[in-house]
């Protein structure tokens, strides 16, 4: 039913892009205005049939009793305040509707913003090289990407980003402020952070952001540490190598970073957990409500490591989305032990849709639950063994989580 609700309300404001700059009352005409008049009534009755058809006892006579006020009576009287044309009235509504579901991660993006959104998704583009969301509608660092502007600024996850520039953060939306924060390469934004309990300003000098994949290292102690950044197109053929690397180091031994990671394709998640599950256990289950079945993402069954691995995923604030995907499945299916802080709890589902060729809705579906129902959107992740990194730790440049993960691995009683 709200389906159809949506789509009848974006019918309605197509009709009024089409209708045009009627009612303004600016030396037009009697003529003109009835007309204009009688355009609106011709317009609303159709709409009103085609409402009460689809959408039962919706009452969309608020709606053109305020649009037309406002055609009839709005003056600008400061520089700021203008007459938006017809086709940026139709986006602003869009925009509205979209907000009142009070979903973070459900947007309409126009022309400018569409765009944008294009080129973050493709991985390369010019700006600070942070994931940043919404944590209790505060606009916060979900994690400082590896090598980028950011991380060499300083920033850390669980920043509250207070300002972008001269411009509060209060109220603003996530893609607002992904546009204020992005800018020519070499240009400088100045963000107002609260970390650890401290304000502080924040100067970063933008740059092109190519997002990092995964790192490797075998320790002097045997154990070997995969550190992987993203789950990029192409992370899973490297997540393979990372892995065949592993397998020629005669180490059984394994730490899987995944701390700061923000996420990113569902099926670079599936395709690692494959390596370690046999064929159709359960990685993730996206939970649709009473709109979708479930739909139950398995394994497809690689399952090289059998027997005789060790492994600890090691998660923070900063691992969201797909990291926690791999992190709950790992954990549930007693392949790997948590260890570090409890995650993001990004666990949702969206879907880009096209509305008109230069916009776009990003839109949840669905929920991500782990195998055992555990919904990571609710909770995220809280790991078995919980290791806080200190202020002394990060002046000191002294890994606790990583050295707290390799001593549990070299436990001979070490069990998932």
């Amino acid at each position: 039913m709200k389906g159809s609700l949506s789509k009848s309300l974006l019918v309605t404001l197509i009709i009024i892009g089409v209708v045009g700059s009627f009612g303004l009352g600016i030396g037009t005409g009697k003529r003109l205005e009835h007309k204009a008049a009688l355009a609106v009534d011709r317009v609303e009755a159709q709409n009103q049939a085609a409402v009460r058809g689809q959408a039962g006892n919706l009452d969309m006579q608020p709606f053109w009793k305020t649009f037309d006020v406002l055609n009839e009576k709005f003056v600008a009287t400061t520089a700021s305040s203008s007459v938006p044309t017809d086709r940026e009235k139709v986006f602003a509504a869009i925009e509205g509707l979209t907000s009142s579901y009070g979903d973070p991660y459900t947007s309409f993006f126009p022309p400018k913003e569409a765009k944008q959104f294009e080129d973050e998704v493709r991985g390369d583009f010019g700006g600070i090289g942070a994931e940043i969301g919404l944590r209790d509608e505060i606009l916060t660092v979900v994690a400082p990407l590896k090598g980028t502007p950011a991380e060499r600024a300083g920033l850390k996850s669980g920043d509250v980003i207070l300002k972008i520039d001269a411009k509060f953060t209060a109220g603003l939306s996530v893609e607002d402020a992904v546009s204020l924060i992005r800018g020519p390469k070499g240009t400088q934004v100045v963000l107002m952070v609260k970390q650890n309990g401290d304000a502080k300003e924040v100067a970063i000098t933008r740059d092109t952001i190519n997002i990092p994949t995964i790192d490797t290292k075998l320790r002097e102690d045997g154990v070997f540490v995969i550190s992987l950044y993203s789950f990029s197109a192409n992370s899973p053929t490297l997540f393979r190598g990372a892995l065949r690397e592993f397998i020629l180091s005669g180490s059984d031994k394994l730490v899987l970073d995944l701390r700061n990671n923000p996420g990113g394709y569902l099926n670079a998640a599936i395709d690692m957990a494959s390596w370690f599950l046999p064929l159709g256990k359960v990685v993730v289950v996206e939970d649709g409500g009473v709109k979708a079945q479930q739909k139950i993402n398995r394994s497809q069954g690689y399952n090289v490591f059998t027997e005789n691995l060790k492994m600890v995923i090691l998660i923070n604030g900063g691992s969201a989305s797909a990291s926690e995907i791999l992190a709950g499945a790992l954990n549930e299916h007693n392949i790997a032990k948590l260890v570090g802080e409890k995650s993001f709890g990004k666990g949702s589902v969206q879907e880009l849709v096209e509305i008109t060729p230069d916009t776009s809705l990003k839109v949840t579906i669905a929920r991500w639950l782990t195998p055992n129902g555990h919904s990571i959107s609710e909770n995220g992740l809280v790991p078995e063994i919980k290791v806080e990194t200190t202020k002394e730790d990060i002046k000191n440049k002294y890994d606790r989580q990583m050295e707290k993960a390799a001593e549990i691995l070299k436990d001979p009683n070490f069990k998932p």
